[in-house]
C-alpha cells in the first residue's frame, strides 16, 4: 500500500522541508584511471584491462532520495539484485571484464526505500542521472514510480557501446528536453516542480546527456554531481574522470562544480561514488568531518 504523503518522513527529521538522503547500494570495483584520469602509455587505462588488481580500488554506487514538499524524488538506483545472481548476465560480456559490483542484503534501491515505508508508487519522480549500468542497473525496482526521466541528449545516445539497454527494456523512461535554468555550464536543464527548489542541471562530458541535481533544502543548496567528478578531489584538483564523451565539455562541468561548491550557500557537493560520502541525510551522518 502506498505510504500517505501527509505521514511519511523518509528523512527522519519531522520537519517537513527539502531534505536529501544518500542510499549505498552496494559498491564497485573499479581501475582506479577511470575515477581518476592518469597520463600512461596504456590505450585505456580506464578499463582496467591488462593492469594489475593493485590499481583497482572498491568505490560506493550511490543512489538519494529527496524529499520535496510536492512529492518524492530517487535519483538514480544504483545495481539490480541481479547483481547477486549472475553479474556477467546482468552487465553484459565486456562490461563484466571492466568492473565488477557487490550488492549486500538489503541494499538494493527498492530494499532501502522500504525499510524508510516507501513503495516505489510513492515515487513522483526517478531521474537517472545518465544511463551508465551502476546507474540505471536498478530501474526495474523502481518501475512503478509516477515518472521516470532521463534527458534527451542522453536518451539520444542510448545506442551508445557502453550502455546495457536490457536494464531499462519493459520500463517506461520519459526524456525531458532541456529549458534554460539559472544554474550549470550552460544554463540548461529543468526547474523539475516549478519553484525553484530541485533543479535538474545539464553536466555533460562524462556522458552525452548527464545531468546533476541541485536541491535547495532551506538550509543551502545540495549539489549531486553525478559522476562530472569521482570524488571531491576530482574538482578540487581539476581531475576529469577516465572516461568521457567530450573532454571540453568534462572541463565546463568540472569547473562549474568546483565553482559552486565554493559558494556560501553550498552546504554540500557530493560525488556518486565518493568513498567519504557516508550514506544517511545529508546536513546529519551523510558527510565525514
Amino acid at each position: 500500500m502506498a505510504v500517505d504523503s501527509s505521514e511519511r518522513d523518509p528523512m527522519g527529521d519531522g520537519q517537513g522541508d527539502v531534505g536529501v538522503r544518500v542510499f549505498h547500494t552496494g559498491s564497485a570495483s573499479i581501475d582506479r584511471a577511470l575515477a581518476f584520469r592518469e597520463r600512461t602509455l596504456h590505450p585505456l587505462p580506464h578499463t582496467g584491462w591488462f593492469r594489475s588488481d593493485s590499481k583497482r580500488l572498491w568505490v560506493p554506487v550511490s543512489a538519494y532520495l529527496v524529499d520535496h514538499p510536492e512529492g518524492l524524488v530517487l535519483v538514480d538506483t544504483g545495481w539490480n539484485a541481479a547483481m547477486r545472481e549472475d553479474q556477467r548476465d546482468h552487465l553484459g560480456f565486456l562490461p563484466s571484464t571492466m568492473f565488477r559490483g557487490r550488492l549486500p542484503d538489503g541494499e538494493a534501491v527498492h530494499e532501502q526505500l522500504a525499510a524508510l515505508d516507501v513503495e516505489p508508487a510513492d515515487l513522483d519522480y526517478v531521474v537517472l542521472t545518465h544511463l551508465d549500468s551502476d546507474h540505471v542497473s536498478g530501474v526495474d525496482h523502481v518501475a512503478d514510480a509516477e515518472r521516470i526521466l532521463v534527458s534527451e541528449p542522453e536518451w539520444d545516445a542510448r545506442d551508445g557501446f557502453r550502455y546495457v539497454q536490457s536494464m531499462w527494456d519493459g520500463v517506461d523512461v520519459e526524456p525531458f528536453p532541456l529549458e534554460s535554468v539559472p544554474f550549470g555550464p550552460s544554463n540548461r536543464g529543468l526547474d523539475l516542480f516549478g519553484d525553484g527548489r530541485v533543479y535538474l542541471v545539464f553536466t555533460p562530458g562524462h556522458s552525452p546527456g548527464q545531468v546533476s541535481v541541485l536541491v535547495d533544502t532551506g538550509a543551502g543548496w545540495v549539489l549531486l554531481a553525478s559522476d562530472v567528478g569521482y570524488a571531491a578531489r576530482s574538482w578540487e584538483e581539476g581531475i576529469l574522470p577516465g572516461l568521457t564523451d567530450s573532454d571540453e565539455d568534462a572541463r565546463a562541468s568540472l569547473q562549474w562544480v568546483a565553482d559552486f561548491a565554493r559558494r556560501d550557500d553550498c552546504v554540500a557537493a557530493l560525488a556518486n561514488h565518493d568513498p567519504d560520502v557516508d550514506p544517511g541525510p545529508v546536513g546529519g551522518d551523510a558527510v565525514e568531518s
